[in-house]
């Protein structure tokens, strides 16, 4: 039997925005604020980028196949968060591109005697080499959990 669970964004997510437009969450400086004054976009972009860089990330490195556009392909995950992964992989996925993988959590990762399943739908927000591999970010926008 399977219990299954599914969100559309995380609510790291939305109680990010919530401080952000109160005014509590500090994301860029004041004097960047102003050179980006002129630039809405750039600076919500930024903003944007520094809220998904704030949440704690856990280094687990499991093995993935990611699904896009333009295929599948083997990664491997480096970090975790409730925002989204960095992948490393010998392939290069595009930045916007829509991808989905799933991540098989093992039992004694979570304080669970099984192993958790967490399928994912994303979009890849980062892509950079790193020591002849492809770092590649993807943020989660959806993902279900299933576990035995």
């Amino acid at each position: 039997m399977y219990a299954a669970h599914k969100f559309c964004r995380n609510p790291d997510a939305r109680e990010a925005e919530a401080q952000r437009k109160e005014g509590s969450l500090e994301t860029v400086s004041g004097e960047a604020e102003e050179q980006l004054a002129e630039y809405p976009q750039a600076q919500t972009e930024i903003k944007h980028y520094a809220e998904m860089q704030s949440a704690p990330r856990f280094p687990l490195h499991l093995p993935v196949e990611l699904q896009s556009q333009s295929g599948s392909c083997a990664a491997e995950t480096q970090n975790i968060s409730a925002n989204g992964v960095l992948f490393a992989m010998d392939r290069d996925v595009p930045v916007g591109s829509i991808v989905d993988f799933t991540i098989l959590l093992p039992g004694d990762v979570v304080g669970c005697r099984c192993d958790v399943q967490i399928d994912c739908h994303g979009r890849v927000v980062r892509s950079f080499e790193d020591k002849g591999r492809r770092g590649v970010g993807v943020v989660i926008d959806e993902y279900h959990f299933e576990r035995a």
